[in-house]
């Protein structure tokens, strides 16, 4: 008999992260914390009344996705075009900077540094955790944007470039690294395959944008469309994960993208956001906050979880503060950059159990790891409110 426990699960999260999320929306915090919190308390971690099942992993991939093409559709593509220079800066430096936090932690926490050899075992599981920390989830960065108003600044659409491509980079040096570790990886058909995924999305992009278009022209505001859109939106996260080995979040996005001026857009947009509000946000960010769960962590383990969640908010503002500084964003625009790529996210979990199924991390890493994702991902939105609050507007006006 198949079971129908799924049913008071889904009514534990949405009924609760509804109610946390009025909750922090009266402190004048984004209700996304408020769902986030849901996760927690009523997850393993606290009242252990809902668990993370199958179902539940599954329908918070599919909201990230939504989340991710709603992004896309809400992106100025003259205004990407116009950051596209110094989304690439800032992301880059928002790798190396984590990307070296991340390894100097590790080294220290292990007191051996690797420096033997570059491939030696050692080296390369003290480089993977910072691998793990160049991950960047936009996707509550994204909702908290979007409630505050901010997404189509210039600050929200260069952390939108730049998450794309640190998405890219941080999948190339994943590859690179388990690419070392693992011999049956073929690393230059991986990097040939996402050299073939970008140029088959801008080529591709311009055909299907053209298709809809006559489509909406055609057959007008029709429930059709964004149901066809969604299909769309689905087959192109497919096949960039699958096919090429680029996140389906990011193909999410570049769907959203490729939609986004078609004259129905704003209707498409309209449709996605009553799935999103109603089911699948709730449940992704409920997700999150379901797979925190306190083992037995010694003394030392909660030092470098503590270590590791500073190096990893610091490098993360520090690094994208400082490409977007260079690309001549004003300092209250740098740091909210800086901030509004803080979020670690489902990203940074992938990254993990990628790098341990080849033997590149250690089981007790998880913990801290988890905390660190749950931790950056809870005080990004709080922090994004602090920078984008009135005061500062005021105070950058003055």
């Amino acid at each position: 008999m198949v079971s129908i426990h799924f049913l008071l699960d889904l009514a534990i999260i949405l009924l609760s992260t509804k109610v946390l999320g009025l909750m922090t929306k009266k402190f004048h915090m984004p209700q996304v914390v408020g769902a986030l919190l849901a996760g927690v308390i009523f997850g393993p971690a606290m009242l252990n009344l809902v668990h993370e099942t199958e179902f539940i992993t599954n329908l918070s991939e599919l909201g990230v996705i939504i989340l991710m093409f709603s992004a896309g559709m809400e992106t100025d593509i003259k205004e990407l075009k116009k950051c596209g220079k110094a989304s690439f800066i800032i992301a880059l430096l928002g790798v190396i900077a984590p990307l070296f936090g991340g390894y100097v932690v590790a080294s220290v926490y292990s007191g051996d540094w690797g420096l033997t050899s570059l491939s030696s075992p050692v080296f390369l599981r003290n480089v993977f955790i910072g691998v793990i920390l160049t991950a960047t989830s936009v996707s509550i960065t994204v909702e908290t944007l979007q409630e505050l108003g901010r997404l189509k600044t210039s600050s929200g659409t260069a952390i939108m470039g730049a998450a794309v491509i640190d998405d890219i980079i941080g999948i190339i040096i994943l590859t690179i690294i388990t690419g070392t570790a693992d011999s049956n990886v073929n690393l230059s058909l991986v990097l040939l395959k996402i050299s073939i995924f970008l140029i088959l999305a801008v080529a591709g992009g311009l055909v299907f944008y053209k298709i809809f278009n006559w489509m909406c022209k055609t057959q007008g505001q029709k429930r059709r469309i964004p149901i066809m859109s969604f299909a769309f939106c689905l087959i192109l996260a497919y096949i960039a994960e699958e096919w090429f080995g680029v996140a389906d979040i990011t193909g999410a996005y570049v769907a959203g993208v490729i939609l986004a001026n078609t004259m129905q857009a704003e209707y498409i947009s309209k449709k996605f956001e009553t799935i999103s509000y109603m089911l699948l946000s709730p449940i992704f960010f409920a997700a999150v906050g379901l797979k925190i769960t306190i083992g037995t962590m010694d003394n030392n383990m909660i030092m470098f979880a503590v270590v590791l969640l500073l190096v990893a908010i610091f490098t993360k503002i520090a690094g994208c503060g400082l490409g977007a500084k260079m690309c001549r964003y004003s300092n209250h625009e740098s740091l909210r950059i800086g901030v509004g790529m803080i979020s670690r996210g489902e990203v940074a979990l992938i990254v993990a159990n990628k790098g341990a199924a080849v033997g590149l991390m250690d089981e007790k890493f998880f913990a801290p790891i988890i905390l660190m994702v749950i931790i950056t991902t809870l005080i990004t939105p709080i922090l994004l409110k602090v920078v984008y609050s009135n005061r500062v507007v005021k105070n950058k006006a003055a």
